[in-house]
């Protein structure tokens, strides 16, 4: 293993002495970069073999003393996770002094971070991946950082090629307190030409969508009715009033939207689970079907009390007040079954995109569309 040169020893054992929060190496301009309590400083190096070697030894020297062990960091997290311990802001903070990318990842991935630990982490390594993983985090979210990571995400998004990736940054960013009406009308624009936009709002923002809709033609008269019964600890009324509602129109509106066009796998699925996380309330505990045939059947035979139901008695409840409720009740219960569950059979057997993935998904998508149309005020099939 080569030896640092001289100069390069001296200058950083002088860095380690001193407090530290994070270091990084530009391998290509062969400089180390530190954050210090009193800002940033930086060295830079003088190899005296071929670069990789000599960052090898740079690394090495950065792990025995921040570790203990020159193995840096595949050995500490190895040692790390036979140990059990938690990846708390002490062994979070070590991570970060190794100028090693896979430990940045490492940190920003940790199921518990604070904002102090976000802020040095996104100081070593800045990349969109890194910011969704940080403003995942709600403690990051709510603080300091919040703001700044989704700026950047909001920056870099036109130019993300992922559309997963584009759902999720629209998910994150839309957190309470992270950008202003202007940004988020501005995400909502782009949504009418990239429909991935529209899962992204459906999953953050269900109850608050920017586009406003007139409530269900049914809402005045029965408002009172299913308000009563949702106060009454009856779910069902709970569900159907939200639906009937102006924002619950506005959500329908946007799944429609959304449903018109997903581009691929990756999108349909997550609007799937958006339209199953929404409906959720109804939904039957246990495993679900993962075809539309009995799903079909059980959303018809749901309003009128299936046995074995847990929510048979508030079916019975709304449609004994409401009879004529039962396409809607039924519309209900068939979009509660909504999820990947229904498209893994599918997938499972094509890898398609764009217009032929949508003829495939067509036995799955039509009858959600046709129960969505149903709760705005349309006919089903």
């Amino acid at each position: 293993m080569p030896e640092l040169s001289p100069e390069d020893a001296l200058r950083l054992n002088v860095l380690l002495a001193n407090e530290l929060h994070a270091v990084r190496i530009d391998e290509s301009s062969m400089t180390l970069y530190a954050l210090t309590p009193q800002g940033d400083t930086s060295i830079r190096l003088n190899p005296t073999c071929r670069d990789e070697q000599y960052l090898k030894a740079v690394r090495e020297l950065l792990s025995e003393r921040v570790l203990g062990s020159p193995g840096g960091y595949p050995v500490f997290i190895r040692r790390w996770t036979r140990m059990g311990q938690a990846r708390g802001e002490e062994s979070l903070g070590k991570l970060l002094l190794l100028g090693e990318p896979e430990a940045v990842v490492a940190v920003v991935h940790a199921p518990v971070l604070t904002d102090e630990i976000a802020r040095r982490a996104w100081w070593a390594m800045q990349t969109s991946e890194n910011a969704r993983r940080l403003l995942a985090c709600e403690a990051v979210a709510q603080g300091s950082m919040g703001p700044v990571l989704a700026e950047f995400l909001l920056e870099f998004l036109p130019f993300e090629e992922s559309p997963q990736a584009v759902i999720e940054t629209v998910r994150l960013v839309l957190q309470p307190g992270l950008i202003g009406e202007e940004a988020k009308q501005k995400l909502w624009v782009r949504a009418r030409s990239k429909n991935p936009y529209y899962v992204g709002f459906m999953q953050a923002l269900p109850d608050d969508l920017p586009e406003q809709a007139p409530p269900h033609p049914e809402w005045q008269a029965r408002r009172d009715l299913l308000q009563d019964l949702a106060e009454g600890g009856n779910a069902v009324a709970g569900l159907l009033a939200r639906c009937l509602s102006g924002p619950g129109q506005a959500f329908l509106a946007t799944a429609q939207a959304a449903m018109r066009k997903p581009g691929n796998q990756e999108v349909a699925v997550e609007l799937a689970e958006a339209l199953g996380s929404y409906f959720a309330p109804v939904a039957l505990p246990g495993c679900r079907p993962m075809d539309m045939a009995p799903l079909e059947a059980q959303a018809e035979a749901r309003p009128q009390g299936m046995e074995g139901d847990p929510l048979a008695d508030d079916f019975r409840a709304v449609l004994d007040a409401w009879p004529e409720s039962r396409p809607l009740l039924s519309a209900l219960c068939l979009l509660s079954g909504a999820g990947e569950r229904l498209l893994a059979p599918i997938f499972a057997r094509t890898d398609a995109v764009g217009s032929v993935m949508r003829k495939k998904i067509a036995p799955v998508f039509t009858p959600l569309g046709e129960a969505i149309q149903v709760l705005r005020g349309g006919k089903g099939k």
